[in-house]
């Protein structure tokens, strides 16, 4: 079972690799069919991460009802090579403490070995986003084959979905920091190429070189993490590995490390490594103050923008903070940071969606506040937060992507136009389309019985349970403070920062040296009162309730700028923008086809996770959920009346007023907008954060490119070139001594030997 296990959990990657492959060396041959390998391989992915996630299931299986009670883990680890192996060539016996300062959990006491295997890991978790990747993947280039059929790109596309499919399944497969490191760019690289695919379309090679520099910032957060990473735990490992010395090493995210609350670094070290994974998940994730590059995004072809939006780039970040939770339980402070950001962010896209009449657009910031959704839930640091925000990223890639298909279908349609403005009416011409948009637009504004309603609910209640503990009962409000664990680093949470920590040695994590056993580090002995300090007194309940309430208001503001979209594109007269001509239509049956599958899943797939709640049970397992500071914040699984009561009224009111200032109406009549005043202009300008961009950044970078222009050519090629004149000047003196006459040469010769015979005279002289 292990070793057929270890063989699928390679195909999954390496099926759409092949496709790519061989779509680029056969693709011209192919013609018409050009998407064939890329498509096959993906689908046999998908039919492989099914089978995973059933396998997995079955390990999961029998496990106990009751959520309190604690949750074997499960991994299956299939290591393919060794990839590289330094040995450090400081080995050698180190003492146990230096100068009287303690020494970190984790830290090795003995020269170590940096090793990184190319190993994938297989978990809940994995299983999940494997399935989602592949199976939202697959959809997607079905529908790309009837949108795709008259681009003479074409075989080019289906080559880079299939290298995208391949980064981020490898990158949620990965069990290594710097395999993610890899990937995570590979998923960068391929979503560059995919958005600016028109290469000759200005807009679109602006956009794609957006989004490939704003994630730079990102990933110089992920590599700067990962080099904390091996210098503070000496491997980079997730799991546990025997080295072939007989060595032991904890990995960062191995079941011993886990089992050991004392096994992970708060304090400043601690709270830098998670503030730049947080830093990193904002780019890929698109959040404040990182997220201007996806709406541009929009200028590649509309499959792209649905692959890139729905289950895989953007889900990166969620990916990684969850992964990484036990990193994260013991800094209170960024876990609390990680929802400020998601609230913020979920709730200004959501502003700014209100007035935006591109139905692309439309639909991008309502990624970005979906995620930032999601972000809040991970913040919370609690069982319920965390399987809450991975449920709405598996509801979000089924609605999300239905509805970018969905507007796809209408562009597709409508001529290439997008402006809603500009057509209308479209139930009557396109009923499939306008159908399933429809479904997608109930799941997306959280309307009972749709998939977002389930999951967004979790999402509002993992933020009412940290906004108001004593209602959600003493036992979980007591677990359900992240970071508090009975024995820190530092003796409690926000303390570790007035501790002096020794740089780690990279080495074999064989001995561990507890702080409590070498020196008291108790908040009296340093003088510090055991209030919350710095980042930490942000994880407060009044912190908690503001971001209740923004939360509940982005719920509404959803409901409204997704139903303005649907009335303004579906219903009204019937208008067809002149670059449609006469021929406006239904989609074919190869794009028509997905939508009915991905309405199917976003109209029951919430339901049923929720009422089974299979999910969160199953991803209780993975080895991240399985730490104490985590699996001790679970509660029984309940219906949250109030909650869903209250999301489902803000979502009622913003349908309400969508309905009252769009439904029916022509899509060039006066907006809603126009109510709003010097707002309307604010959100039109998207909070002006391009502007203030381009001001503080981009304008002084060309500044100081222009003086550093004007030095090279002025200044270092001048210099070069003048070096260079010396010896044309030089030789065109010389050349005007060559006359050809004879005489001249003589004279010449004579004064020569007069000048050396004066010279020699000289030098004798008496």
């Amino acid at each position: 079972m292990q070793f057929s296990v270890a063989n699928l959990l390679v195909l999954v990657p390496l099926l759409p690799l092949l496709g790519a492959v061989c779509t680029v060396l056969l693709g011209r041959r192919l013609g018409p069919r050009a998407h064939l390998p890329a498509v096959a391989g993906i689908g046999a992915a998908a039919v492989v991460a099914l089978l995973l996630l059933l396998v997995t299931a079955n390990q999961v299986g029998g496990r106990h009802a009751d959520p309190t009670h604690p949750v074997e883990s499960v991994e299956m680890i299939s290591t393919l090579w060794q990839w590289a192996t330094v040995v450090d060539a400081r080995s050698g016996d180190l003492p146990a403490a230096e100068a009287g300062v303690p020494m970190a959990p984790g830290t090795a006491v003995s020269g170590g070995t940096f090793s990184v295997p190319i190993a994938l890991r297989l978990d809940p978790l994995t299983a999940t986003l494997l399935m989602v990747i592949t199976g939202v993947g697959l959809l997607v280039a079905i529908y790309s084959i009837g949108y795709m059929h008259d681009d003479p790109g074409s075989p080019r596309f289906f080559a880079l979905v299939a290298m995208f499919v391949f980064s981020m399944s490898m990158l949620v497969a990965a069990s290594n920091f710097l395999l993610v490191y890899v990937f995570w760019e590979a998923v960068g690289a391929c979503s560059y190429l995919l958005i600016g695919f028109w290469y000759t379309k200005p807009e679109a090679a602006r956009a794609a070189k957006k989004a490939f520099l704003v994630n730079r910032v990102g990933d110089f957060g992920l590599a700067i993490a990962v080099f904390l990473l091996w210098m503070t735990y000496g491997t980079l490992n997730f799991h546990d590995t025997h080295l072939a010395d007989g060595t032991f090493v904890e990995g960062i995210l191995g079941q011993t490390r886990i089992a050991d609350e004392a096994g992970y670094v708060a304090g400043a070290v601690g709270t830098a490594i998670c503030l730049l994974m947080l830093l990193a998940a904002c780019g890929k994730s698109a959040q404040m103050p990182l997220h201007v590059w996806l709406p541009d995004a929009m200028e590649g072809p509309t499959p792209a923008s649905a692959l890139i939006h729905a289950a895989t780039m953007v889900t990166a970040g969620i990916y990684l903070i969850t992964r990484s939770a036990p990193l994260f339980m013991g800094c209170p402070g960024a876990l609390t940071m990680v929802s400020i950001v998601g609230a913020t962010t979920a709730l200004v896209a959501a502003l700014i969606a209100t007035v935006q009449n591109d139905l692309k657009r439309v639909l991008a910031y309502s990624t970005i506040s979906q995620l930032g959704y999601m972000f809040v839930a991970l913040g919370t640091g609690t069982m319920l937060g965390f399987t809450a925000a991975i449920f709405h990223l598996v509801t979000h890639a089924f609605f999300k992507a239905l509805l970018f298909l969905g507007a796809g279908s209408v562009m597709h349609a409508m001529g290439g136009v997008i402006d809603m403005r500009r057509f209308g009416g479209l139930r009557h011409v396109m009923p499939i389309t306008a159908g399933t948009f429809l479904v997608g637009a109930f799941a997306l504004a959280g309307v009972p019985p749709f998939a977002g309603f389930f999951s967004k609910d979790e999402i509002l209640a993992s933020l009412h349970a940290k906004a108001h503990p004593e209602a959600h009962g003493s036992d979980h409000a007591a677990a359900g403070s992240a970071g508090e664990r009975p024995r820190d680093l530092a003796g409690g949470a926000g303390l570790v920062a007035n501790v002096p920590v020794r740089p780690f040695r990279p080495g074999s994590m064989i001995t561990r040296v507890s702080l409590s056993d070498a020196h008291d580090v108790s908040p009296e002995a340093h003088g510090v009162s055991p209030e919350k300090v710095g980042l930490d007194a942000l994880d407060h309940p009044s912190t908690w309730r503001l971001l209740f309430w923004m939360s509940l208001l982005t719920a509404g503001l959803t409901a409204f700028y997704t139903f303005r979209a649907v009335f303004m594109t579906f219903t009204g007269p019937v208008r067809i923008p002149k670059e449609a001509g006469h021929h406006a239509h239904e989609s074919p049956p190869a794009m028509t086809n997905p939508l009915l599958i991905l309405a199917a899943l976003s109209a029951f797939s919430g339901l049923v996770l929720f009422v089974t709640n299979a999910l969160s049970n199953f991803l209780a397992a993975t080895p991240s959920l399985t730490a104490p500071a985590v699996a001790r914040t679970a509660v029984p699984h309940v219906f949250h009346w109030d909650i869903a009561i209250q999301g489902t009224l803000a979502a009622a009111i913003g349908i309400a007023v969508a309905a009252i200032g769009h439904l029916g109406r022509r899509s060039d009549s006066p907006q809603m907008e126009r109510y709003l005043g010097p707002l309307g202009a604010l959100f039109a300008n998207k909070f002006y954060l391009d502007q203030i961009y381009a001001a503080l950044i981009v304008k002084p970078l060309e500044a100081l490119a222009m003086v550093t222009a004007f030095f090279d050519r002025a200044i270092v090629d001048g210099t070069v070139d003048a070096i260079g004149q010396v010896p044309l000047a030089w030789g065109s003196a010389i050349r005007r001594m060559q006359s050809g006459l004879v005489q001249r040469y003589a004279l010449a010769g004579v004064v020569g030997v007069l000048a050396i015979v004066l010279a020699l005279a000289w030098q004798l002289r008496p």
